[in-house]
């Protein structure tokens, strides 16, 4: 997903799924000058990526949670201290 244009930074974590037991999650910054919209990117990536890579859900946030080394914080996004 961060070699699509549209996207500065882009964060994938794990969530539960009943039938699959775990589905990817997408976290994603826009660009700033990106017009993107879930639908679109989300087309882009069955179109550019393969099908169990493809994140279920995708979600437009402003920033990711980091720690000092710049690393994001998955634990944070799981439990849902993104910053939107």
């Amino acid at each position: 997903m961060a070699a699509h244009s549209g996207i500065a930074q882009v964060a994938v974590i794990g969530i539960p799924d009943p039938r699959l037991g775990e589905v990817g999650q997408a976290f994603v910054i826009r660009r700033a000058d990106a017009v993107l919209d879930e639908a679109a990117l989300a087309a882009w990536c069955r179109d550019n990526m393969a099908n169990y890579k493809v994140p279920r859900r995708i979600e437009f946030v402003d920033a990711l949670p980091t720690n000092a080394a710049g690393k994001v914080q998955k634990f944070a996004l799981r439990s849902g201290k993104s910053t939107t």
